[in-house]
């Protein structure tokens, strides 16, 4: 089984009112989106993706990663893992697992742990109970998700349960969307 790890880093940030796009806001003392880089560089799987569209990331995307562009990327987030998925496909993989490059606490372990359930098609995180990512996507329900959007696989999740293995994990699945975000989490 091949599998890929994808992060989506292609929005526009436009909650986010500070000097920089918020993926490259200083958060912790590096730029925010270098915290997710690094949780998926640690995961085991045959390809490192991250999917940049508003914002170039070439200068913080590892060469050993493949960037993509999503030049789409206003169409909203379903856009970008559109891309992912279809790069994916092509490149063989049999399943990605996807996060977000605005949550700098989801931990390397919440990746890997959703990656290891293979019991159905769709394995999410669960903090405290709730539904967050990273969540892996099997190549069998590709074709379910939305082309366009911002709801990713949300929405099969809640209209498929079937389909859908919960997976707790550690770590903090806090995104940042705002200044006010930045400051809370700083």
């Amino acid at each position: 089984m091949s599998s890929a790890g994808a992060l989506l880093a292609a929005g526009g940030g436009i909650r986010f009112h500070g000097s920089t796009h918020k993926l490259v806001a200083d958060f912790r003392g590096r730029p925010l989106v270098s915290w997710a880089i690094e949780a998926l560089a640690r995961v085991k799987v045959d390809e490192k993706i991250v999917v940049s569209g508003a914002l170039p990331l070439a200068d913080l995307v590892p060469e050993d990663f493949t960037l993509l562009e999503n030049h789409d990327w206003q169409r909203g987030m379903a856009v970008s893992l559109r891309l992912a998925l279809h790069w994916a496909e092509l490149q063989g993989h049999d399943s990605v697992v996807v996060g977000l490059g605005d949550q700098p606490g989801v931990e390397p372990s919440a990746w890997e742990l959703v990656l290891s359930v293979r019991k159905s098609p769709i394995a999410v995180a669960t903090y405290g109970g709730q539904r967050r990512n990273p969540v892996r996507l099997d190549r069998s329900i590709w074709s379910l998700l939305p082309i366009e959007g911002d709801d990713g696989a949300r929405t099969v999740m809640r209209d498929r349960p079937e389909l859908v293995t919960e997976v707790a994990c550690e770590g903090s699945p806090f995104d940042i969307d705002t200044l006010e975000d930045l400051a809370v989490w700083t």
